[in-house]
């Protein structure tokens, strides 16, 4: 088990974060340390599974990212903790939030990744926006996707957004959804 840290300490102005009026410094100090709190975690919950994966730190744009791979190329064991749609995924990044919320007393927006999953699912992700676009131009109308995580609604967000339309999460709890629309005139 490896732990490799990753920082890029440029942090384009305007990024929001938690503590605006924090020096880019200090919240870099503050991403690094719950970096650091959370591999800890994962690591320990790795070795408890008995499952082998190398553990990747970076900072970037306001936010601590880790990422868990496989030492041998072997994703069997950690595709396990990746879930059906990603829910063991969603699960463990909560869990390791908590962990530096009771470690440092700070909430934490750090983002959990296991063997690429949440890169090949922003890929589809923004497939999806720009479908929904296209359906949206082509039949004058919103069009409603299916439920996702609020992770994934933003992106989708983002990518409708970056294609010039409007969209907005409707619904409750595990029924929450985007709907797409023209933007108003």
């Amino acid at each position: 088990m490896s732990t490799e840290r990753i920082d890029d300490p440029a942090v384009p102005a305007g990024v929001a974060d938690d503590v605006v009026s924090e020096p880019v410094t200090a919240r870099g100090g503050r991403l690094e340390e719950e970096g650091d709190v959370a591999a800890d975690y994962l690591e320990e919950l790795l070795d408890i599974a008995d499952i082998d994966g190398d553990i990747d730190i970076e900072v970037r744009n306001g936010r601590t990212y880790i990422s868990i791979v496989s030492e041998e190329g072997d994703d069997a064991a950690l595709q396990a903790l990746v879930g059906r749609d990603g829910e063991v995924l969603e699960a463990l990044q909560e869990l390791a939030r908590l962990s530096v919320l009771t470690a440092t007393e700070n909430r934490s927006r750090l983002v959990l990744d296991i063997t690429g999953y949440r890169t090949e699912r922003g890929e589809q992700l923004q497939s999806i926006a720009e479908d929904a676009v296209q359906r949206a131009k082509a039949a004058g109308e919103a069009v409603a996707l299916a439920p996702m995580s609020a992770y994934e609604r933003k992106i989708v967000h983002d990518a409708v957004a970056d294609l010039g339309l409007a969209s907005e999460s409707e619904g409750e709890g595990a029924d929450r959804h985007i709907v797409v629309s023209l933007p108003a005139s």
